[in-house]
């Protein structure tokens, strides 16, 4: 039964793809809906009693996965254009994602010297001292660096609590930047 069942079933499928059609409206989905049936029939052919009207029986489990499938097709909104999905927006949800896309943007508005004196205490945590050794300059030197770079890019990204000067400024720098 097996061949021949699957052969007739084939048969079905223009018929069930046209009238799939009128139900759902749309190619793809009727094309789904086509192939929940051929499953569906396929997974329950004993039930199918030889030398009835294959075409009813699966005419039939059509209906019933389309029914079975409605609540699920109402909830889905037909968006063929896009329209609908490019009015959809969704904002970052943290303060701190906006805070590091302004660091990122301003991070090239710095002098070399400073951004590269920055990156290497702040973004690298490497110490003051090793950082002065790779710049080639002193601690002090680089120290000023850091400083001026992180007064700036409080400037430049509206930061309140920028440092302003050597005694607001904290001591340890690579843990109190903060965005």
């Amino acid at each position: 039964m097996t061949e021949s069942f699957r052969d007739a079933m084939l048969a079905q499928i223009p018929k069930l793809r046209a009238h799939a059609m009128k139900l759902v409206g749309s190619g793809a989905e009727a094309d789904d809906l086509v192939q929940d049936v051929l499953v569906r029939a396929w997974r329950f052919q004993n039930g199918f009693v030889a030398g009835t009207n294959l075409s009813a029986w699966m005419f039939r489990i059509l209906r019933n996965e389309f029914l079975n499938q409605l609540p699920e097709r109402r909830a889905l909104v037909q968006d063929v254009d896009g329209h609908f999905a490019g009015r959809l927006v969704a904002a970052p949800h943290q303060e701190w994602r906006l805070r590091y896309l302004e660091l990122l943007d301003a991070l090239p508005l710095l002098t070399e010297e400073a951004r590269d004196a920055l990156l290497l205490v702040v973004g690298a945590d490497l110490s003051y001292e090793q950082a002065a050794e790779i710049c080639e300059c002193s601690v002090t030197a680089l120290k000023q660096r850091v400083r001026r770079a992180r007064i700036r890019l409080g400037e430049l990204i509206d930061f309140e609590d920028a440092p302003t000067d050597s005694a607001s400024r904290p001591r340890h720098a690579p843990q109190d930047f903060a965005l």
